[in-house]
C-alpha cells in the first residue's frame, strides 16, 4: 500500500526549509547545514512510511538549489564569486558568466553553478538526502 505525504505536511516542511535557508542572517554554510540536518532527519523520520521517492528527490533538488543560492549570496561580490568558482575547477568563461551576474543568486544557482558546487559538495557538508 502506497502512502502520500499530506499537503499540509509538505507545505510546513517547505516553509521551514525556506526559513532555515534564507539568504540573510550572516550564518556560515556549515551552520545552515547543521540546522537543516536536524530538521530534515526529524521530518524524514516523521514521514518515513510514505513511499514517494520522486517527491523526496524533487525536495532534495530544491534544497540543494537553495543552498547554492545561499553560498553565492555569501560570496557577495563578482570578484569573490569568480575567484571561488575558479578555485573549485570551473572554467574561466563559465566563472566569468556567473560572476558577471553575481547578484542574481537564484538564477545562477540553477545554471552552471552545479559544476562548481555539485551534490557531493553538499553531501560532504553533512546534509542528509531525503531520497535514496
Amino acid at each position: 500500500m502506497k502512502h502520500r505525504v499530506a499537503p499540509k505536511v509538505m507545505t510546513a516542511m517547505k516553509d521551514r526549509v525556506r526559513a532555515i535557508t534564507r539568504r540573510n542572517g550572516g550564518r556560515s554554510m556549515e551552520r545552515v547545514i547543521e540546522e537543516l540536518r536536524g530538521y530534515l532527519s526529524g521530518w524524514k523520520a516523521y514521514v518515513d512510511p510514505a513511499d514517494t521517492p520522486g517527491v523526496f528527490r524533487e525536495l532534495d533538488q530544491g534544497i540543494r538549489h537553495r543552498l547554492r543560492a545561499v553560498q553565492l549570496k555569501q560570496w557577495k561580490r563578482g570578484r569573490t564569486v569568480y575567484r571561488e568558482l575558479r578555485a573549485r575547477g570551473m572554467s574561466k568563461i563559465n566563472a566569468a558568466k556567473v560572476a558577471a551576474n553575481a547578484r542574481r543568486w537564484w538564477r545562477n544557482s540553477a545554471m552552471s553553478l552545479n559544476a562548481a558546487l555539485p551534490n557531493r559538495y553538499v553531501d560532504g557538508l553533512g546534509l542528509p538526502r531525503l531520497g535514496t
